[in-house]
């Protein structure tokens, strides 16, 4: 099995999006797939159709837990089950934004996660971590919990210098906490590619990456489907599945499995 941590610092780049989307994507190849929501904004929750508000568990109380050593709630009391075949949630509210300030004294701190997510890593043949755009200890948490890193980005000169600082924390987490942990690749998403811009930012994020890390063939279009899916409460594959943005999400899901 993976567990494939979807991040960047930058907000509003698609990883919500990526998140379920490659889920699906995956649940159509028969895999089974735990989503992890990692987010207090609780935008994967919402896009798998449920309530932040009104949830009995949540990622947070899990953490809480562990944190206590008390094992009440386990991770799999929290876990729902969503619409999409094979695909379950671990969910998040506003409660985890507590979280980091719990980490801080916590003993083995950076890896909460990955001891929360321990009684179910053999139950699924992929766990996806949906993170925050933080380089705090959510999301270093994330990164110690996983074997490889999807990063999407968006096809923006300034969206390369927030790459290079995320880059650069992935790299101290693999030296420190996580040897084996990979760079999955790069994702470019909501791109115009009929711009000169995007273009070239491409080109030289190839030109700059391409020796060392993956950039993925597959480029996701802007697209007005992409942003409506969420607010539906699916994914873009279950929102529009003939739609472009959907067709890049299944060559993705190709790429990954690869």
């Amino acid at each position: 099995m993976s567990v494939i941590c979807v991040a960047n610092q930058k907000g509003g780049v698609g990883k919500t999006t990526t998140a379920a989307a490659l889920a699906e994507g995956l649940s159509e190849h028969r895999k089974r797939v735990l989503l992890v929501d990692w987010d207090p904004q609780g935008s994967l929750t919402i896009s798998m159709g449920f309530d932040p508000e009104e949830l009995k568990q949540s990622a947070y109380d899990v953490l809480a837990s562990i944190i206590r050593n008390n094992g009440n709630p386990s991770v799999k009391d929290a876990i729902l089950s969503t619409t999409i075949p094979n695909v379950d949630l671990l969910p998040a509210n506003v409660e985890l934004s507590q979280a980091e300030l719990d980490l801080v004294d916590a003993r083995g701190r950076e890896m909460v996660l990955k001891n929360m997510l321990q009684p179910v890593r053999q139950s699924y043949d992929f766990i996806i971590l949906d993170c925050l755009p933080s380089l705090g200890l959510l999301t270093i948490n994330a990164l110690s919990a996983s074997d490889k890193v999807l990063i999407p980005v968006q096809a923006d000169f300034l969206a390369m210098k927030g790459l290079i600082l995320l880059l650069n924390t992935i790299i101290r987490v693999r030296d420190r906490i996580n040897p084996p942990l990979e760079i999955l690749g790069i994702l470019f998403t909501m791109t115009n590619t009929r711009t000169l811009h995007s273009r070239e930012v491409i080109d030289m994020t190839k030109k700059i990456f391409g020796e060392r890390i993956r950039v993925f063939e597959t480029i996701v279009p802007s697209s007005v489907r992409v942003k409506e899916a969420p607010v539906a409460g699916k994914s873009i594959l279950a929102y529009a599945p003939t739609s472009d943005g959907a067709s890049a999400y299944r060559s993705l899901t190709k790429e990954v499995m690869k």
